[in-house]
Protein backbone atom coordinates (compact mmCIF):
# COMPACT_ATOMS: atom_id res chain seq x y z
CA UNK A 1 0.00 0.00 0.00
CA UNK A 2 2.74 2.48 0.92
CA UNK A 3 4.68 1.45 -2.19
CA UNK A 4 1.70 2.22 -4.45
CA UNK A 5 1.18 5.63 -2.86
CA UNK A 6 4.91 6.43 -3.11
CA UNK A 7 4.97 5.26 -6.73
CA UNK A 8 1.95 7.40 -7.66
CA UNK A 9 3.45 10.45 -5.94
CA UNK A 10 6.79 10.04 -7.74
CA UNK A 11 5.00 9.49 -11.01
CA UNK A 12 2.95 12.67 -10.52
CA UNK A 13 6.05 14.75 -9.84
CA UNK A 14 7.86 13.48 -12.92
CA UNK A 15 5.04 14.03 -15.41
CA UNK A 16 4.95 17.10 -17.70
CA UNK A 17 1.17 16.87 -18.10
CA UNK A 18 -1.64 18.22 -15.93
CA UNK A 19 -2.31 15.85 -13.03
CA UNK A 20 -4.55 15.70 -9.97
CA UNK A 21 -4.46 13.04 -7.26
CA UNK A 22 -7.55 11.61 -5.60
CA UNK A 23 -7.69 8.89 -2.95
CA UNK A 24 -10.92 7.24 -1.86
CA UNK A 25 -10.77 5.29 1.40
CA UNK A 26 -13.62 3.34 2.93
CA UNK A 27 -13.43 3.77 6.71
CA UNK A 28 -13.56 0.20 8.01
CA UNK A 29 -16.66 -0.64 10.07
CA UNK A 30 -18.48 2.58 9.12
CA UNK A 31 -20.70 3.88 6.36
CA UNK A 32 -18.14 6.53 5.39
CA UNK A 33 -15.70 7.25 2.61
CA UNK A 34 -12.90 9.74 3.14
CA UNK A 35 -11.77 11.38 -0.08
CA UNK A 36 -8.50 13.29 -0.44
CA UNK A 37 -7.89 15.55 -3.46
CA UNK A 38 -4.63 17.32 -4.36
CA UNK A 39 -4.24 19.79 -7.22
CA UNK A 40 -2.76 23.14 -8.22
CA UNK A 41 -4.70 25.97 -6.52
CA UNK A 42 -4.70 28.27 -9.56
CA UNK A 43 -6.00 25.47 -11.75
CA UNK A 44 -8.68 24.67 -9.17
CA UNK A 45 -9.86 28.30 -9.33
CA UNK A 46 -9.89 28.27 -13.15
CA UNK A 47 -11.80 24.97 -13.15
CA UNK A 48 -14.23 26.36 -10.58
CA UNK A 49 -15.05 29.12 -13.06
CA UNK A 50 -16.27 26.45 -15.52
CA UNK A 51 -19.18 25.66 -13.18
CA UNK A 52 -19.74 29.23 -11.93
CA UNK A 53 -18.73 31.66 -14.66
CA UNK A 54 -20.22 34.59 -12.73
CA UNK A 55 -17.15 34.55 -10.47
CA UNK A 56 -14.18 36.70 -11.40
CA UNK A 57 -10.88 34.81 -11.19
CA UNK A 58 -9.12 37.71 -9.43
CA UNK A 59 -11.87 37.82 -6.83
CA UNK A 60 -11.65 34.04 -6.32
CA UNK A 61 -7.93 34.40 -5.52
CA UNK A 62 -8.81 36.88 -2.78
CA UNK A 63 -11.13 34.52 -0.89
CA UNK A 64 -9.23 33.33 2.20
CA UNK A 65 -10.38 30.89 3.32
CA UNK A 66 -12.14 29.78 0.19
CA UNK A 67 -15.88 29.36 0.94
CA UNK A 68 -16.73 25.75 1.82
CA UNK A 69 -20.10 25.87 0.02
CA UNK A 70 -18.25 26.74 -3.22
CA UNK A 71 -15.89 23.80 -2.68
CA UNK A 72 -18.78 21.41 -1.95
CA UNK A 73 -20.50 22.62 -5.13
CA UNK A 74 -17.29 22.06 -7.10
CA UNK A 75 -16.62 18.52 -5.85
CA UNK A 76 -20.23 17.42 -6.34
CA UNK A 77 -20.11 18.75 -9.92
CA UNK A 78 -16.72 17.28 -10.90
CA UNK A 79 -16.30 14.03 -8.92
CA UNK A 80 -19.10 11.47 -8.95
CA UNK A 81 -18.97 8.45 -6.68
CA UNK A 82 -21.68 5.82 -7.03
CA UNK A 83 -21.88 3.02 -4.47
CA UNK A 84 -24.18 0.18 -5.47
CA UNK A 85 -25.69 2.48 -8.15
CA UNK A 86 -26.45 5.26 -5.64
CA UNK A 87 -24.86 8.69 -6.23
CA UNK A 88 -23.14 9.98 -3.08
CA UNK A 89 -22.71 13.62 -2.06
CA UNK A 90 -19.45 14.85 -0.60
CA UNK A 91 -18.97 17.36 2.18
CA UNK A 92 -15.76 19.28 2.82
CA UNK A 93 -13.89 18.37 6.00
CA UNK A 94 -10.94 20.69 5.47
CA UNK A 95 -8.80 22.52 2.94
CA UNK A 96 -5.07 23.28 3.15
CA UNK A 97 -3.20 25.60 0.83
CA UNK A 98 0.57 25.08 0.62
CA UNK A 99 2.96 26.61 -1.93
CA UNK A 100 0.39 26.89 -4.72
CA UNK A 101 -1.05 23.44 -4.13
CA UNK A 102 -4.39 22.77 -2.48
CA UNK A 103 -5.38 19.67 -0.51
CA UNK A 104 -9.02 18.92 0.19
CA UNK A 105 -10.51 16.24 2.43
CA UNK A 106 -14.15 15.26 1.95
CA UNK A 107 -16.55 12.90 3.69
CA UNK A 108 -19.08 10.80 1.80
CA UNK A 109 -21.70 8.54 3.36
CA UNK A 110 -21.90 5.10 1.76
CA UNK A 111 -23.06 1.66 2.76
CA UNK A 112 -21.14 -0.40 5.31
CA UNK A 113 -20.34 -3.15 2.81
CA UNK A 114 -20.32 -1.69 -0.70
CA UNK A 115 -20.43 -4.25 -3.50
CA UNK A 116 -19.85 -1.98 -6.49
CA UNK A 117 -18.22 1.43 -6.89
CA UNK A 118 -18.26 3.66 -9.96
CA UNK A 119 -16.00 6.71 -10.13
CA UNK A 120 -16.40 9.57 -12.62
CA UNK A 121 -13.60 12.12 -12.25
CA UNK A 122 -13.94 15.26 -14.40
CA UNK A 123 -11.57 17.47 -12.41
CA UNK A 124 -9.76 19.89 -14.76
CA UNK A 125 -10.88 17.93 -17.83
CA UNK A 126 -12.72 20.94 -19.24
CA UNK A 127 -9.44 22.91 -19.15
CA UNK A 128 -6.89 20.42 -20.51
CA UNK A 129 -7.11 17.64 -23.06
CA UNK A 130 -4.02 16.02 -21.49
CA UNK A 131 -5.46 16.08 -17.95
CA UNK A 132 -4.78 12.96 -15.88
CA UNK A 133 -6.72 12.31 -12.69
CA UNK A 134 -4.86 9.62 -10.78
CA UNK A 135 -7.36 7.93 -8.48
CA UNK A 136 -6.57 5.42 -5.74
CA UNK A 137 -9.42 3.39 -4.27
CA UNK A 138 -9.08 1.41 -1.02
CA UNK A 139 -12.03 -0.58 0.25
CA UNK A 140 -11.73 -3.55 2.61
CA UNK A 141 -9.15 -5.86 0.99
CA UNK A 142 -9.40 -4.07 -2.37
CA UNK A 143 -6.85 -1.49 -3.51
CA UNK A 144 -6.56 -0.20 -7.06
CA UNK A 145 -4.95 2.82 -8.70
CA UNK A 146 -6.44 4.08 -11.95
CA UNK A 147 -5.66 6.81 -14.45
CA UNK A 148 -8.71 8.76 -15.58
CA UNK A 149 -8.55 11.17 -18.53
CA UNK A 150 -10.99 13.32 -20.52
CA UNK A 151 -11.44 10.36 -22.90
CA UNK A 152 -11.83 7.77 -20.10
CA UNK A 153 -13.23 9.55 -17.05
CA UNK A 154 -15.28 6.68 -15.60
CA UNK A 155 -14.35 3.36 -14.00
CA UNK A 156 -16.47 0.71 -12.27
CA UNK A 157 -15.22 -1.89 -9.78
CA UNK A 158 -17.03 -4.89 -8.40
CA UNK A 159 -15.90 -5.56 -4.83
CA UNK A 160 -15.80 -9.04 -3.32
Amino acid sequence: MIFKTLFLTCWLISQPIHVSMTTIDHVYGTDSLKVFLRMDYGLFLRDYQTIDDDRDLNRLYQYQPFPSDYINNYINTKLFIHIDNKLLTGKLLDMKLNEGEVNFRFLYRSGRKPRKITIVNNILTSLYSDQVNMTLIRMRDFEKGIKLTPEKSEWTFTLK
